[in-house]
């Protein structure tokens, strides 16, 4: 199935000035028809799905591109992608040990706290 850029917008969830901006920075490179307007297709929908996964996993837009622009060279570049997401995989992990201390140290404090009230309680306060 083909799509114009206002379909593709609602089918991906993107605004048609976000989808022209990603086309601008090269993160997709949507093919043209025979006047000459955007299309995009179902691989298109896909690779922005992902593009929005990495966003979401806080991947740089910096390093997104230069994904982007590795994925569009072709399967040679299959080893510096993975390298990527490799890398952002570390960054991910790295951020979920410290969320885990927090939420230790936030667990800790509370458990003080309601020890305290507790404690109030108790005393019949």
């Amino acid at each position: 199935m083909v799509y114009t850029i206002g379909n593709f917008s609602k089918k991906v969830g993107l605004s048609i000035d976000t989808l022209r901006y990603y086309e601008k920075e090269k993160l997709i490179i949507p093919k043209r028809n025979e006047i000459n307007r955007r299309v995009y297709d179902e691989d298109d929908a896909a690779w922005i799905a992902f593009i929005k996964r990495l966003k979401e996993i806080g991947m740089p837009i910096k390093k997104i591109k230069e994904y982007a622009v590795l994925r569009y060279q072709g399967e040679e570049t299959i080893e510096l992608r993975l390298e990527l997401l490799d890398n952002q995989h570390a960054l991910l992990t790295k951020r979920r040990e410290e969320i885990d201390q927090s939420l230790v140290f936030l667990m800790d404090k509370m458990m003080i706290y309601k020890s305290l009230l507790e404690a109030k309680h108790d005393q019949g306060v």
